[in-house]
């Protein structure tokens, strides 16, 4: 295993809101049910994550100089996160997000306030330069904007840095579409991959060859994941499937960064592109099961204790 691998994550750190009904979803009036806010935001998400997997972890990101911005900065750093290099803004509140879902967990729908990440500027990336130089790894959320996202990407191939992209939302990963040929990988959900894709993803192998696709364009390892239908991947070399591990779904919120985070960390451990896949798919389980956006008792063994063979 490489010795004490470094990854700088860059993305959004937010206060997320959550409601979920007790029966069936009935529109235009009130709902009972039970709500549930704590730390979120997907660059986070993935870093606390790979932090709890024992990976050196320095989050990139901005809070509002309030208590909302206090609570994220203690909660991401006891979950081992290096947030020195978080910026405080005194002109914006923290980012928030609110999503309903359904009775069986399901995003109903969801809205997002993130206009602090135009905080994270080219200048604040080029601050930071250093960090990214002595990275073994960049992940990115689609919350950047274009200049920053841009930014990032040009100063991590400068340094040779790979960088791996979570697209966020079938909105947001447009502004990575110009970038597909500069990243070493990319975790599109279905609805994302059919808007880089351009085309319905219905059936199995319908997502093996849009992974492929996303390959021919130069991406080096793309992984779409198709929720209960487990994930499709290609790489230059070989593409593969991973059926889900059936489990019980409290929250489906950050399920992907787990997964992300989970072959993050394999490929940081020269893990086979499968079996790093498949660390993806536990952590993603893991974080089906509990409430809180992050598993809060994630680590490697539990990855290896729900495994899939």
């Amino acid at each position: 295993m490489v010795e004490s691998p470094q990854v700088i994550v860059v993305g959004a750190a937010s206060v997320d809101t959550k409601g979920r009904p007790r029966k069936a979803l009935m529109p235009g009036t009130s709902n009972p049910g039970d709500i549930r806010i704590s730390v979120g935001g997907v660059g986070r998400n993935i870093a606390e994550s790979l932090a709890r997997l024992g990976v050196r972890t320095t989050l990139l990101s901005a809070v509002g100089d309030d208590e909302w911005g206090q609570r994220i900065l203690e909660c991401t750093a006891a979950g081992g996160v290096d947030v020195s290099q978080v910026l405080i803004n005194t002109e914006h509140s923290s980012a928030a997000y609110l999503a309903i879902l359904d009775e069986a967990g399901e995003k109903s729908i969801s809205i997002d306030d993130m206009d602090i990440m135009e905080s994270v500027t080219p200048q604040y990336i080029y601050a930071r330069r250093r960090l990214i130089k002595e990275a073994d790894m960049v992940v990115m959320d689609a919350n950047l904007s274009p200049k920053a996202m841009r930014s990032l990407i040009s100063t991590a191939k400068k340094y040779d840095v790979p960088v791996c992209a979570d697209p966020t939302s079938a909105i947001l990963v447009q502004r990575l579409i110009q970038h597909l040929p500069n990243l070493y990988m990319v975790t599109p959900d279905a609805s994302e991959a059919e808007a880089l894709c351009e085309a319905r993803l219905v059936s199995r192998n319908e997502a093996i060859r849009a992974a492929k696709r996303l390959v021919a364009v130069g991406v080096d390892i793309a992984i779409l994941t198709l929720a209960e239908k487990g994930l499709c991947y290609a790489t230059h070399e070989i593409s593969g499937y991973i059926p889900a591990i059936r489990s019980e779904v409290v929250d489906r919120t950050g399920a992907g960064d787990a997964l992300t985070a989970g072959v993050v960390f394999g490929l940081l451990n020269d893990f086979p592109i499968d079996e790093a896949v498949r660390l993806g798919v536990s952590a993603a389980t893991l974080t089906l099961q509990c409430k809180e956006t992050v598993c809060p008792d994630l680590s490697l063994e539990r990855l290896y204790d729900q495994l899939v063979i």
